[in-house]
């Protein structure tokens, strides 16, 4: 019987090897934003790039800009990052100690009339903007990166690591850094009813709260 060759798991996108070449976050972010490494960003209005300490000690990682994002040029400062700022504060971490960015850093979105609907980056879309995150991380060298949603998640760890199996759960990436896998906060926000609205809040916060063992002892 012959005997078969199993082959090597794909590495998720952002540890490939391949990354942008930065010697630091704002050389990464000025050569981005004439990145072109697919098409998006011929519909969005600029691409947002990540922000915080260059050496902060955690990297949260999002899905991509929303509107509010797309028009000011900053992360995590519409409705959503305003519900994340909250449940940090709850979770007693001070986001300015932390550095925030997404997976895909131009807007996807449809139009509605005058709306722009946010619409989910496809895999192709995360694995050719992976070059950019690939390159903070790198540059970084975060304690601990936390993946907010699906789409964060599979940039970071690949395919095989499901969401909803290792909400809560401390993994670590290919490169050894520790990833604490959490919800995104806009799945906060989709929630109807306002006992389940309010149990999943105190949920993220208490996955956000395993974060603070990483922050530097004041």
């Amino acid at each position: 019987m012959p005997v078969k060759t199993l082959r090597k798991p794909k590495p998720p996108p952002a540890f490939t090897g391949e990354r942008a070449d930065g010697a630091s976050i704002a050389a990464l972010h000025r050569q981005a934003e004439d990145c072109e490494r697919c098409d998006l960003y011929k519909h969005a209005t600029q691409v947002v790039f990540g922000e915080g300490p260059p050496h902060a000690p955690i990297v949260l990682v999002g899905e991509q800009p929303g509107d509010r994002e797309d028009v000011l040029g900053r992360p995590f400062v519409g409705p959503a990052g305003r519900l994340l700022d909250e449940c940090l504060r709850e979770a007693d971490i001070d986001r300015s100690l932390c550095y925030v960015t997404n997976a895909v850093k131009h807007f996807k979105f449809e139009r509605r009339g005058k709306r722009r609907l946010h619409s989910r980056p496809n895999a192709g879309e995360i694995q050719r903007c992976a070059w950019w995150l690939a390159a903070e991380i790198e540059l970084l060298e975060p304690k601990l990166i936390v993946a907010l949603g699906a789409t964060a998640l599979y940039a970071l760890m690949g395919r095989s690591i499901g969401l909803t199996k290792y909400r809560g759960h401390l993994l670590k990436t290919m490169n050894g850094t520790p990833l604490l896998v959490t919800v995104h906060p806009s799945y906060l926000l989709r929630i109807r009813d306002r006992d389940e609205a309010q149990a999943a809040r105190q949920a993220f916060v208490v996955d956000l709260a395993r974060m603070q063992s990483f922050l530097p002892p004041e």
